[in-house]
């Protein structure tokens, strides 16, 4: 057995192999189809997923799966769709992926980045892994479903949205507030990200998305005396600001382990044969990767709240003390922590300086005791017995946060038999973004066997 290609568990017939066949060579399609689609999101409502939608719902009502286009605003479209289950007493299952990507420059990658190139086993292109990917997973199976006769268990609500690289106002934010009766009933939903197979130990390692840390980007104001350059000014706003910013940069936020990092923690040290106390004051990013090298990552974000100065503004003319300097933040929040990073706030922003939230999503976290979450693993472990699968917290984000809003518990699970050294995490809003063929054709058999089986 190789490390890149673990051994499915169980027979299939000649025929499910052939389904399986055709499924796995659409993901492939659908994926650089996708990716040809430039669906760049530039901020501040500067993107057009309308062409992205149109061919996501073209590929749904091929084989007679009913979907419909939601135009926030002009261009800005999501498509969502309900695949009935054999069993209407339960509730149903939110499957969500998102239609936009960040920016790319041509000149910086060594293929184009909408290029949606497929050589060497790979499949090149923005959107590779973040996440059209796994919009293209999501179309072949519901596919293979609808050619095949086959229903599953619980109501299947497809989404694909716009926006969730910026605010997600004319995606998420948008279907959550206007059209929430679209998710009646829908009780989990999966989305990026986790799933993805992770190597360390010599082990396969599964990551299974069960929380992510909240998103505060704030805005700071100082106001002081405008005045001419020469003067002293003990009230000049661009020395108030800076004094801020350099507190804020300067905090050693102080640990907070949420009980799905708790047990991150906890599985990874047992995986490396370390000890590592989850509730060590020192506990720090530098700690882990000295502990539990490769798979630090997994879990350095997610221990503490955070908050990096990103932006600063002020001033027309150099011999011009302004009256107004601006600065912006990017903080993230872990669950539990929100009390805490308001209060701290204040307090490093002191008495000169004022902030607000420019965009506040709070942080979520899924329970990992419950039958939704076994199913994704079992799913995992079918294709790969010898895996090890265990929750995490993401550092980032994804739409799960709007739809918790409707009481949705969202999970991160786009599951991906990636290659050894393949290095993952660089690949979201990186240079050269790309996704193995082979990654892709193991996702969809573990999203089919999760979708087709969970109660």
């Amino acid at each position: 057995m190789s490390d890149q290609t673990a051994p499915r568990t169980d027979e299939r017939t000649a025929g499910d192999t052939a389904g399986y066949i055709r499924a796995e060579d659409e993901a492939v399609r659908f994926t650089s189809d996708l990716i040809r689609i430039d669906t760049s999101n530039h901020g501040s409502g500067d993107a057009c997923e309308r062409p992205a939608a149109e061919y996501v719902a073209e590929r749904l009502s091929e084989v007679g799966i009913v979907a419909t286009i939601l135009e926030s605003a002009i261009g800005r479209s999501n498509v969502v769709a309900r695949i009935e289950g054999t069993d209407p007493s339960r509730p149903a299952l939110l499957v969500h992926g998102h239609l936009d990507v960040v920016p790319a420059s041509a000149d910086d990658w060594s293929v184009h980045p909408f290029s949606g190139d497929v050589r060497d086993g790979v499949i090149w292109g923005r959107g590779a892994v973040d996440m059209k990917d796994m919009d293209a997973m999501i179309l072949a199976v519901a596919r293979a479903w609808a050619r095949e006769g086959r229903k599953p268990v619980r109501d299947i609500v497809l989404a694909f949205t716009a926006d969730e690289e910026d605010s997600t106002a004319y995606g998420s934010e948008w279907l959550v507030t206007e059209h929430a009766g679209l998710f009646e009933g829908c009780t989990e939903a999966i989305t990026e990200a986790g799933g993805h197979r992770f190597y360390a130990y010599g082990q396969r390692i599964y990551p299974l998305g069960a929380g992510e840390r909240g998103r505060a980007w704030l805005r700071l104001e100082a106001r002081g005396r405008a005045g001419h350059g020469s003067s002293p000014d003990p009230e000049n706003a661009v020395a108030r600001l800076a004094a801020a910013v350099a507190r804020i940069d300067a905090y050693n936020w102080p640990l907070r382990v949420s009980p799905t990092v708790r047990a991150s923690l906890e599985q990874l040290a047992d995986l490396a044969g370390v000890q590592l106390d989850p509730d060590d004051p020192a506990l720090s990013p530098a700690v882990l990767r000295e502990t539990l090298g490769p798979c630090a990552p997994l879990v350095a974000s997610a221990i503490r709240n955070s908050a990096n100065p990103t932006m600063l503004s002020a001033g027309y003319k150099v011999n011009v003390i302004p009256e107004v300097a601006v600065g912006h933040v990017d903080g993230r929040i872990v669950p539990g922590g929100e009390e805490e990073f308001q209060a701290t706030m204040d307090a490093l922003v002191g008495p000169d300086v004022t902030w607000e939230f420019s965009l506040h999503e709070p942080a979520v976290e899924a329970p990992v005791d419950v039958p939704v979450f076994d199913a994704m693993r079992q799913a995992l472990l079918a294709e790969d017995p010898d895996g090890r699968v265990l929750p995490y917290c993401s550092g980032g984000g994804s739409d799960n946060k709007q739809f918790a809003r409707l009481g949705i518990n969202g999970y991160g699970f786009v599951p991906l038999g990636l290659p050894p050294a393949y290095d993952f995490y660089a690949m979201f809003h990186g240079i050269d973004e790309r996704v193995p063929i082979e990654a892709l054709h193991f996702g969809v058999r573990v999203l089919d066997r999760f979708l087709s089986t969970v109660h």
